[in-house]
């Protein structure tokens, strides 16, 4: 029995996942009551499929194996555990579907191993079945038929069988967005991207990207007060300050960063007037929800054009919108209204009489005793407070009630910004109040999701879950199930990366790991300084490797490797791990980095322009020959390993969005990129002689640049032309 083997996606040694028989509503063609899907499974069932390779045959050996237990032991299997041997030439797929039976069977485990090899016969795609250890299975694919396969694949990847709705980004509009922030869009919108590839019949790729617009909350709040307290501006002054700023070519998010900071120390500088000031926060904060007054309309026109800034910092990373939803809205078109009547009617609210939450309308959090009918409940969570503002989840519930289509009211909306160019341009809309004059013209499928994801850092894990536990108090438990909170840590700086950012760090912090940033202390780095910084420091580079390109080619090569890196290294760590930003890690060559793998897609491109023949024709001509003598041998399983990993691309896929976790994207692309890097070092592509040969060694480049572009451009990482 040998050891468990590294996963290919995560280097863990974890168990890969199980194989799970197809849909049977996909086998008959009906409509899937498992969930309520707009379009028929049957589309999926009836439309031709093409070899995904490595997935498939992993489903040909279900169904085998499947087959055989069911004959030779009546034993149903319902899932087939998958995992992969140590060693290439030891086979390609392992089953320890033996140690699985052994009880049920009464038998030692190699004793059932040798009865499956001897009984599965001949699988179409394998060449062998071998018993190894005390009962695994290894099974050997045939090594010429799979890498044509995978060769000649063409993309038929199914279609669409749920409306989802992703939000993220979010971020308050009362400031520039920060580094933490890049982490919130980067992994929504690499999520999204995966799921708008709709990988097989059970995946959505009908996806619309929300971000919403908290232009009533606390933040926006703090913001008008700097400018009408600290600064003295009314509307008609903070109009003028605005355009100054645009004369000056100022940005309002810069500005509103330092105004932040001040006001954040204005509240507690003097003990005196800490209540005074804390009221004439909580006034503002009422101002902004109630509307119609002039502080919400400063709050308003400033909240509006740092929107603007945010959608354009975000761009340049290639990040994109659909619908903007905006609080002020949720509160004006009586979304609230409309769900607190809901809330008291299903008995998920009631107002609390006694205790620090007197006057409140609370909600039990789930998991707590309650009330005991004597003593109030003091953990229960304040939707509305005693002075009438709704809390930032009664706002959140009403919102997700409207994302679920449970509310019966919607937004209007209007076109706020365009991407792209006509005829394929699109656009990104912002709520507001219908308008009776004109008809609405806007698209109507936002708000109609069946599956959410909320890309929201893992410290809004309580206010998350008490939406969710509010929907299911509500009867909306297939809602609430498909309430997806995606969290994850924040993103500090190492002590290096602030102080060339020109932080004063003290020895102290020097010697720790990373320094948490805080928007509220000034401290932190704005995501346009942080990308300008990214992008000169890959120019320098640029500049030094190809002087004799234009500066127009130089500057779009810095961009796409800046970018890349920073979308590569806030992807590379899992989710739940606190993310310490450095500058020299971020934009190396050398190891896990985006810019690693770009250029083992641009090394292989040079092969091939050196050649003189595109990767595609060099795939059209590997499927003319056999080359079957040249998979075997030790040169033959190095060649076949990369073909092997190449292979995969599609189930590390399908398993990111299973779990919800694209660093096993990012760390399939680095292993292929290593991969390809010792294929590269160790063949003569250009010189070999073998003319055979040399069309199996372009192949492989071919191959492994294909889909490392694939998993690059799942990342949202373009790759430049040369680096």
């Amino acid at each position: 029995m040998h050891d468990r083997p590294a996963c290919a996606a995560c280097d863990s040694r974890e168990r890969a996942e199980n194989v799970a028989t197809t849909c049977r509503h996909a086998q008959s063609g009906k409509i899937c009551s498992n969930s309520s899907n707009r379009y028929q499974v049957a589309a999926a069932a009836q439309r031709p499929r093409t070899p995904l390779v490595y997935r498939t045959y992993r489903q040909i050996l279900f169904e085998r194996f499947r087959a055989v237990l069911l004959e030779k032991f009546q034993v149903e299997l319902p899932r087939l555990t998958v995992e992969e041997p140590p060693k290439v030439e030891m086979g390609d797929y392992a089953l320890p579907i033996a140690f699985e039976l052994a009880r049920t069977l009464r038998k030692a485990p190699r004793k059932i191993a040798e009865e499956l090899v001897a009984a599965i016969g001949s699988v179409p795609g394998f060449t062998g079945f071998e018993v190894a250890g005390a009962g695994y299975i290894n099974c050997r694919l045939d090594r010429n038929a799979a890498a044509h396969a995978l060769a000649m694949r063409k993309e038929n990847l199914g279609v669409a069988l749920y409306d989802v709705g992703v939000e993220h980004t979010s971020i308050n509009p009362n400031k520039a967005a920060h580094v933490g922030h890049l982490r919130n869009a980067i992994l929504g919108d690499t999520l999204t991207r995966m799921l708008r590839v709709g990988l097989n019949d059970r995946t959505p790729n009908n996806v619309w990207v929300q971000n919403y617009i908290d232009n009533t909350g606390v933040q926006v709040a703090d913001v008008v007060v700097s400018l009408t307290q600290l600064e003295g501006m009314g509307l008609a002054e903070v109009k003028r300050w605005m355009e100054a700023l645009r004369q000056r070519n100022e940005r309002i998010d810069f500005a509103c960063w330092d105004l932040y900071a001040r006001v954040s120390q204005w509240y507690e500088a003097d003990p005196e007037q800490k209540e005074v000031r804390k009221q004439i926060r909580l006034d503002t904060l009422h101002a902004l929800e109630v509307g119609g007054n002039e502080t919400a309309a400063i709050a308003d026109l400033v909240s509006t054009a740092i929107v603007r800034r945010h959608l354009e910092t975000m761009q340049r990373l290639g990040i994109e919108y659909d619908f903007l939803p905006r609080e002020s809205e949720i509160l004006h078109l009586h979304f609230w209204d409309a769900a607190f009547a809901l809330m008291k009617e299903k008995g998920v609210l009631y107002q609390e009489t006694e205790g620090k939450n007197a006057g409140c309308w609370v909600m039990r959090r789930a998991g707590t005793a309650g009330a005991d009918g004597e003593n109030p409940d003091e953990e229960a969570k304040v939707i509305v407070r005693s002075n009438g503002t709704v809390g930032y989840v009664g706002k959140d519930i009403a919102y997700h009630l409207w994302k679920f289509n449970k509310l019966g009211l919607d937004f209007g909306k209007r076109e706020f910004r365009r991407y792209g160019t006509p005829p394929n341009e699109r656009f990104c809309w912002i709520s507001r109040e219908p308008d009776p004059m004109k008809p609405e013209v806007e698209p109507s499928y936002f708000g109609k999701a069946t599956v959410i994801y909320n890309v929201i850092d893992s410290r809004q894990a309580d206010p998350q879950n008490n939406v969710i536990e509010a929907l299911r108090g509500m009867g909306f438990t297939r809602e609430a199930d498909n309430y997806h909170h995606f969290s994850y840590e924040m993103v500090a700086l190492t002590p290096r990366c602030a102080m060339e950012l020109g932080y004063l760090v003290s020895d102290e912090d020097q010697k720790r790991a990373y320094i948490e940033v805080s928007g509220r202390k000034g401290f932190g780095v704005k995501a346009d300084d942080l990308i300008d910084k990214l992008i000169a420091s890959a120019l320098a580079e640029v500049n030094a490797r190809h002087p004799e390109l234009s500066e127009q080619e130089r500057q779009s090569i810095a961009s796409k490797i800046a970018v890349g890196a920073l979308r590569y290294y806030m992807l590379r760590y899992t989710r739940n791990t606190v993310i310490a930003f450095d500058f020299e890690d971020a934009l190396s060559f050398e190891g896990e980095t985006g810019p690693y793998v770009q250029y083992a897609v641009v090394r292989a491109a040079s092969i091939f322009r050196k050649a003189g023949i595109a990767a595609e024709d060099a795939l059209r001509q590997f499927a003319a020959i056999d080359a079957t003598a040249y998979f075997t041998g030790e040169d033959g399983d190095s060649l076949w390993e990369l073909w092997l990993l190449a292979s995969k691309s599609v189930y590390v896929l399908e398993r990111c969005i299973q779990s919800t976790e694209p660093a096993y994207l990012a760390k399939y692309a680095f292993q292929l990129a290593q991969q390809f890097s010792n294929f590269y070092h160790r063949h003569h592509i250009l010189t070999e002689s073998d003319p055979t040969r040399k069309t199996l060694l372009l192949a492989t480049a071919a191959v492994a640049q294909r889909e490392l572009l694939r998993a690059l451009g799942w990342m949202g990482i373009e790759v430049p032309d040369v680096m």
